[in-house]
């Protein structure tokens, strides 16, 4: 078998059928055609699973990063990787009664049998970092979705339709969350929601559930269109549509959604450190109503993303769908079809490629996926799936000016066999009929919450300890009062520590200032937020102050049940605070500098916030 092992290009599998050369020929897939996007057609056990496992192996190898949205709960396969091929790592893994030794065997005969082994297995786990997510569990990595309601970047806000079809992604997932069907339209609590969302980020600030629900009981503006908000959508009703937020946000389980990493593109694509990353968004745990809550704000969020790169022709990203049923239907739409449409319209332009895979062909929508230029056709159950699947061909083959031999589509599509795919690629002369490779990946097949907590225990990290500025005085019931004209702001989750069951405020010095840097040279021009927490004290308190960032978002009172610090004697006296503001100017001015990493060779300058991870990337 020629060499496989290019830049650029996917190893696929080996031609197939009576023309198929008598020596395994490689089917070799230029990896740029996928940013027209590809869709993997095939029902139970056509081998669809193991062909979207593949492409995602061979992406990895490549250096390129995926997020793979896994309703079934197979795309963990991904981590079961094993380069030595030793029983023992096969072990846990296999099905009671079936040994270990022959699994290992058999599995390390079929990837020898396809010009593969231990070396490709390593060259795949070292080139990218892999991860399960499971929003709403904490079986594998927590995501946060309180990122979802923030103000999105510059290049989002001045971009009118990315601005609003972020606004509608979010605002339709948590619509679809309630069990409400809203029209963006139509729809009064869509479009009083989506007002709230928008009126905020043109302000610069960032929601939470919480400010969302009580801009919907008391809006910040009078009018929506040219009707007043009472005629609009009254106070009474407007309190149903609040307290069913407030029920979900009041609910045990929803705290899942609420903790763990941002849901942030960036980092779910690479590492802080710039690896690619393929990330697996595991949603087998989640109801209906969860899923396309979940896959909406992240179809948003990834075109969100996309806006904000440069263009490109190369594959930069893969965004890979596992069983895209019911996200993406014919007739009806779903909060999910939206931005899906979108990113299949638009995606190519930015180096991002979409492949969906179903095994129902007559649910899905032909005119959006008539944007994809590859389509892998596998068995198929029905001669109307078969009917659906030769009207979406047609459509592509249209689109790209090519043309299109029907009948013999028919006869080939007729006797396909397990592996054995048919691929269309609009890029190329004629359809391939190939069988897959062997994956590098072992396929045990759908993995439970307790097999990913397993897997990704290695990964999950010690919570932070107490910071030492926040040590512990005498602890009272009441709240200790400052002096008038200080402003007072509450941050439980970073000053509080427990007491038993009881939550203890502490009270600290918070300084915040806006930071200049100039250098003409450099095309430096930038302002800085800065926020620092530190010890009550004098000037060297600043030099042993906690740096939080940018500021981070405060509660205005704090939490009935909570105890409190007591306050120094020192936060009593309205002078000192006078004094510790200009010892914070004076600290900032002398310690404050602005690192940009460089590339000679390029000669290129980081962008001011521009982490390392993202600047390689770049």
């Amino acid at each position: 078998m020629r060499d496989f092992e290019r830049l650029g290009v996917f190893y696929l599998g080996k031609l197939a059928g009576p023309s198929a050369p008598k020596e395994p020929e490689p089917v070799l897939y230029d990896a740029k055609d996928l940013t027209t996007h590809g869709v993997i057609v095939g029902m139970t056990g056509s081998g669809k699973t193991g062909l979207g496992i593949g492409l995602i192996e061979e992406a990895a190898i490549d250096g390129i990063p995926t997020i793979a949205i896994d309703p079934k709960g197979d795309l963990g396969n991904l981590l079961l990787t094993f380069p030595d091929l030793a029983p023992a790592d096969f072990a846990p893994w296999v099905e009671p009664g079936v040994s270990a030794e022959d699994t290992a065997s058999a599995w390390a005969a079929g990837l020898a049998a396809w010009g593969e082994g231990p070396d490709r297995i390593k060259k795949f786990r070292d080139a990218v970092d892999l991860a399960i997510y499971t929003p709403g569990s904490s079986a594998g990595r927590s995501l946060s979705i309180l990122r979802s309601l923030a103000a999105p970047p510059p290049e989002v806000m001045d971009d009118e339709d990315a601005r609003r079809e972020k606004i509608n992604g979010t605002v339709s997932g948590l619509l679809a969350l309630l069990g409400i069907e809203a029209d963006p339209l139509r729809s009064r609590e869509h479009i009083l929601m989506a007002r709230l969302v928008e009126t905020a980020w043109a302000a610069g600030s960032h929601l939470d559930l919480a400010g969302l629900i009580r801009d919907i009981q008391k809006p910040p503006f009078d009018r929506v269109g040219v009707v007043d908000v009472e005629s609009f959508y009254s106070a009474k009703e407007r309190n149903v549509l609040a307290m069913s937020l407030n029920n979900l946000l009041a609910s045990p389980g929803f705290g899942a959604w609420l903790t763990g990493e941002p849901l942030d593109i960036q980092r779910l694509l690479w590492t802080a450190e710039g690896k690619p990353r393929v990330s697996i968004l595991s949603i087998a745990h989640l109801s209906e109503a969860e899923r396309m809550f979940f896959v909406t704000l992240l179809l948003s969020e990834l075109v969100a993303w996309m806006r904000g790169q440069s263009g490109t022709s190369s594959l930069r990203a893969l965004l890979y769908m596992d069983e895209v049923f019911g996200f993406f239907p014919p007739v009806a739409n779903p909060p999910a079809k939206t931005p899906m449409l979108t990113l299949l319209k638009q995606a190519r332009a930015y180096g991002l490629g979409c492949v969906l895979a179903t095994q129902n062909p007559v649910d899905l929508d032909y005119k959006g996926l008539a944007n994809a230029g590859t389509w892998f056709l596998g068995r198929l159950q029905t001669e109307r799936d078969k009917a659906r699947v030769i009207e979406g061909l047609e459509g592509a083959s249209a689109a790209a000016g090519k043309s299109f031999d029907k009948q013999a589509m028919e006869r080939t599509l007729a006797g396909l066999g397990k592996r054995v795919f048919l691929m269309n690629n609009v890029h190329e002369d004629a359809p391939v009929l190939f069988e897959t490779r062997f994956t590098l990946s072992f396929l045990r097949g759908p993995l439970t919450k307790k097999q990913i907590q397993v897997l990704m225990a290695p990964q999950k990290s010690a919570a932070p300890s107490p910071s030492a500025a926040m040590a512990t005085v005498a602890v009272s019931e009441a709240r200790p009062a400052v002096p008038a004209g200080v402003k007072e702001t509450f941050l439980p989750w970073r000053g509080a520590a427990n007491t038993g069951e009881r939550l203890v405020y502490r009270p600290c010095l918070l300084g915040t200032a806006k930071v200049h840097f100039v250098d003409a040279k450099a095309q430096v021009d930038a302002w800085i937020d800065t926020a620092l927490i530190a010890p009550f004290g004098g000037g060297a308190a600043w030099d042993t102050a906690e740096d939080l960032g940018a500021l981070p978002e405060f509660e205005n009172g704090p939490d009935a049940r909570a105890a409190f610090d007591a306050l120094p004697a020192a936060a009593t006296q309205p002078k000192n605070y006078a004094a510790w503001a200009k010892e914070l100017n004076e600290h900032l001015y002398r310690t404050r500098t602005l690192d940009l990493r460089s590339c000679p060779s390029l000669k290129l300058l980081a962008r001011v916030g521009e982490s390392e991870g993202d600047f390689r990337v770049r």
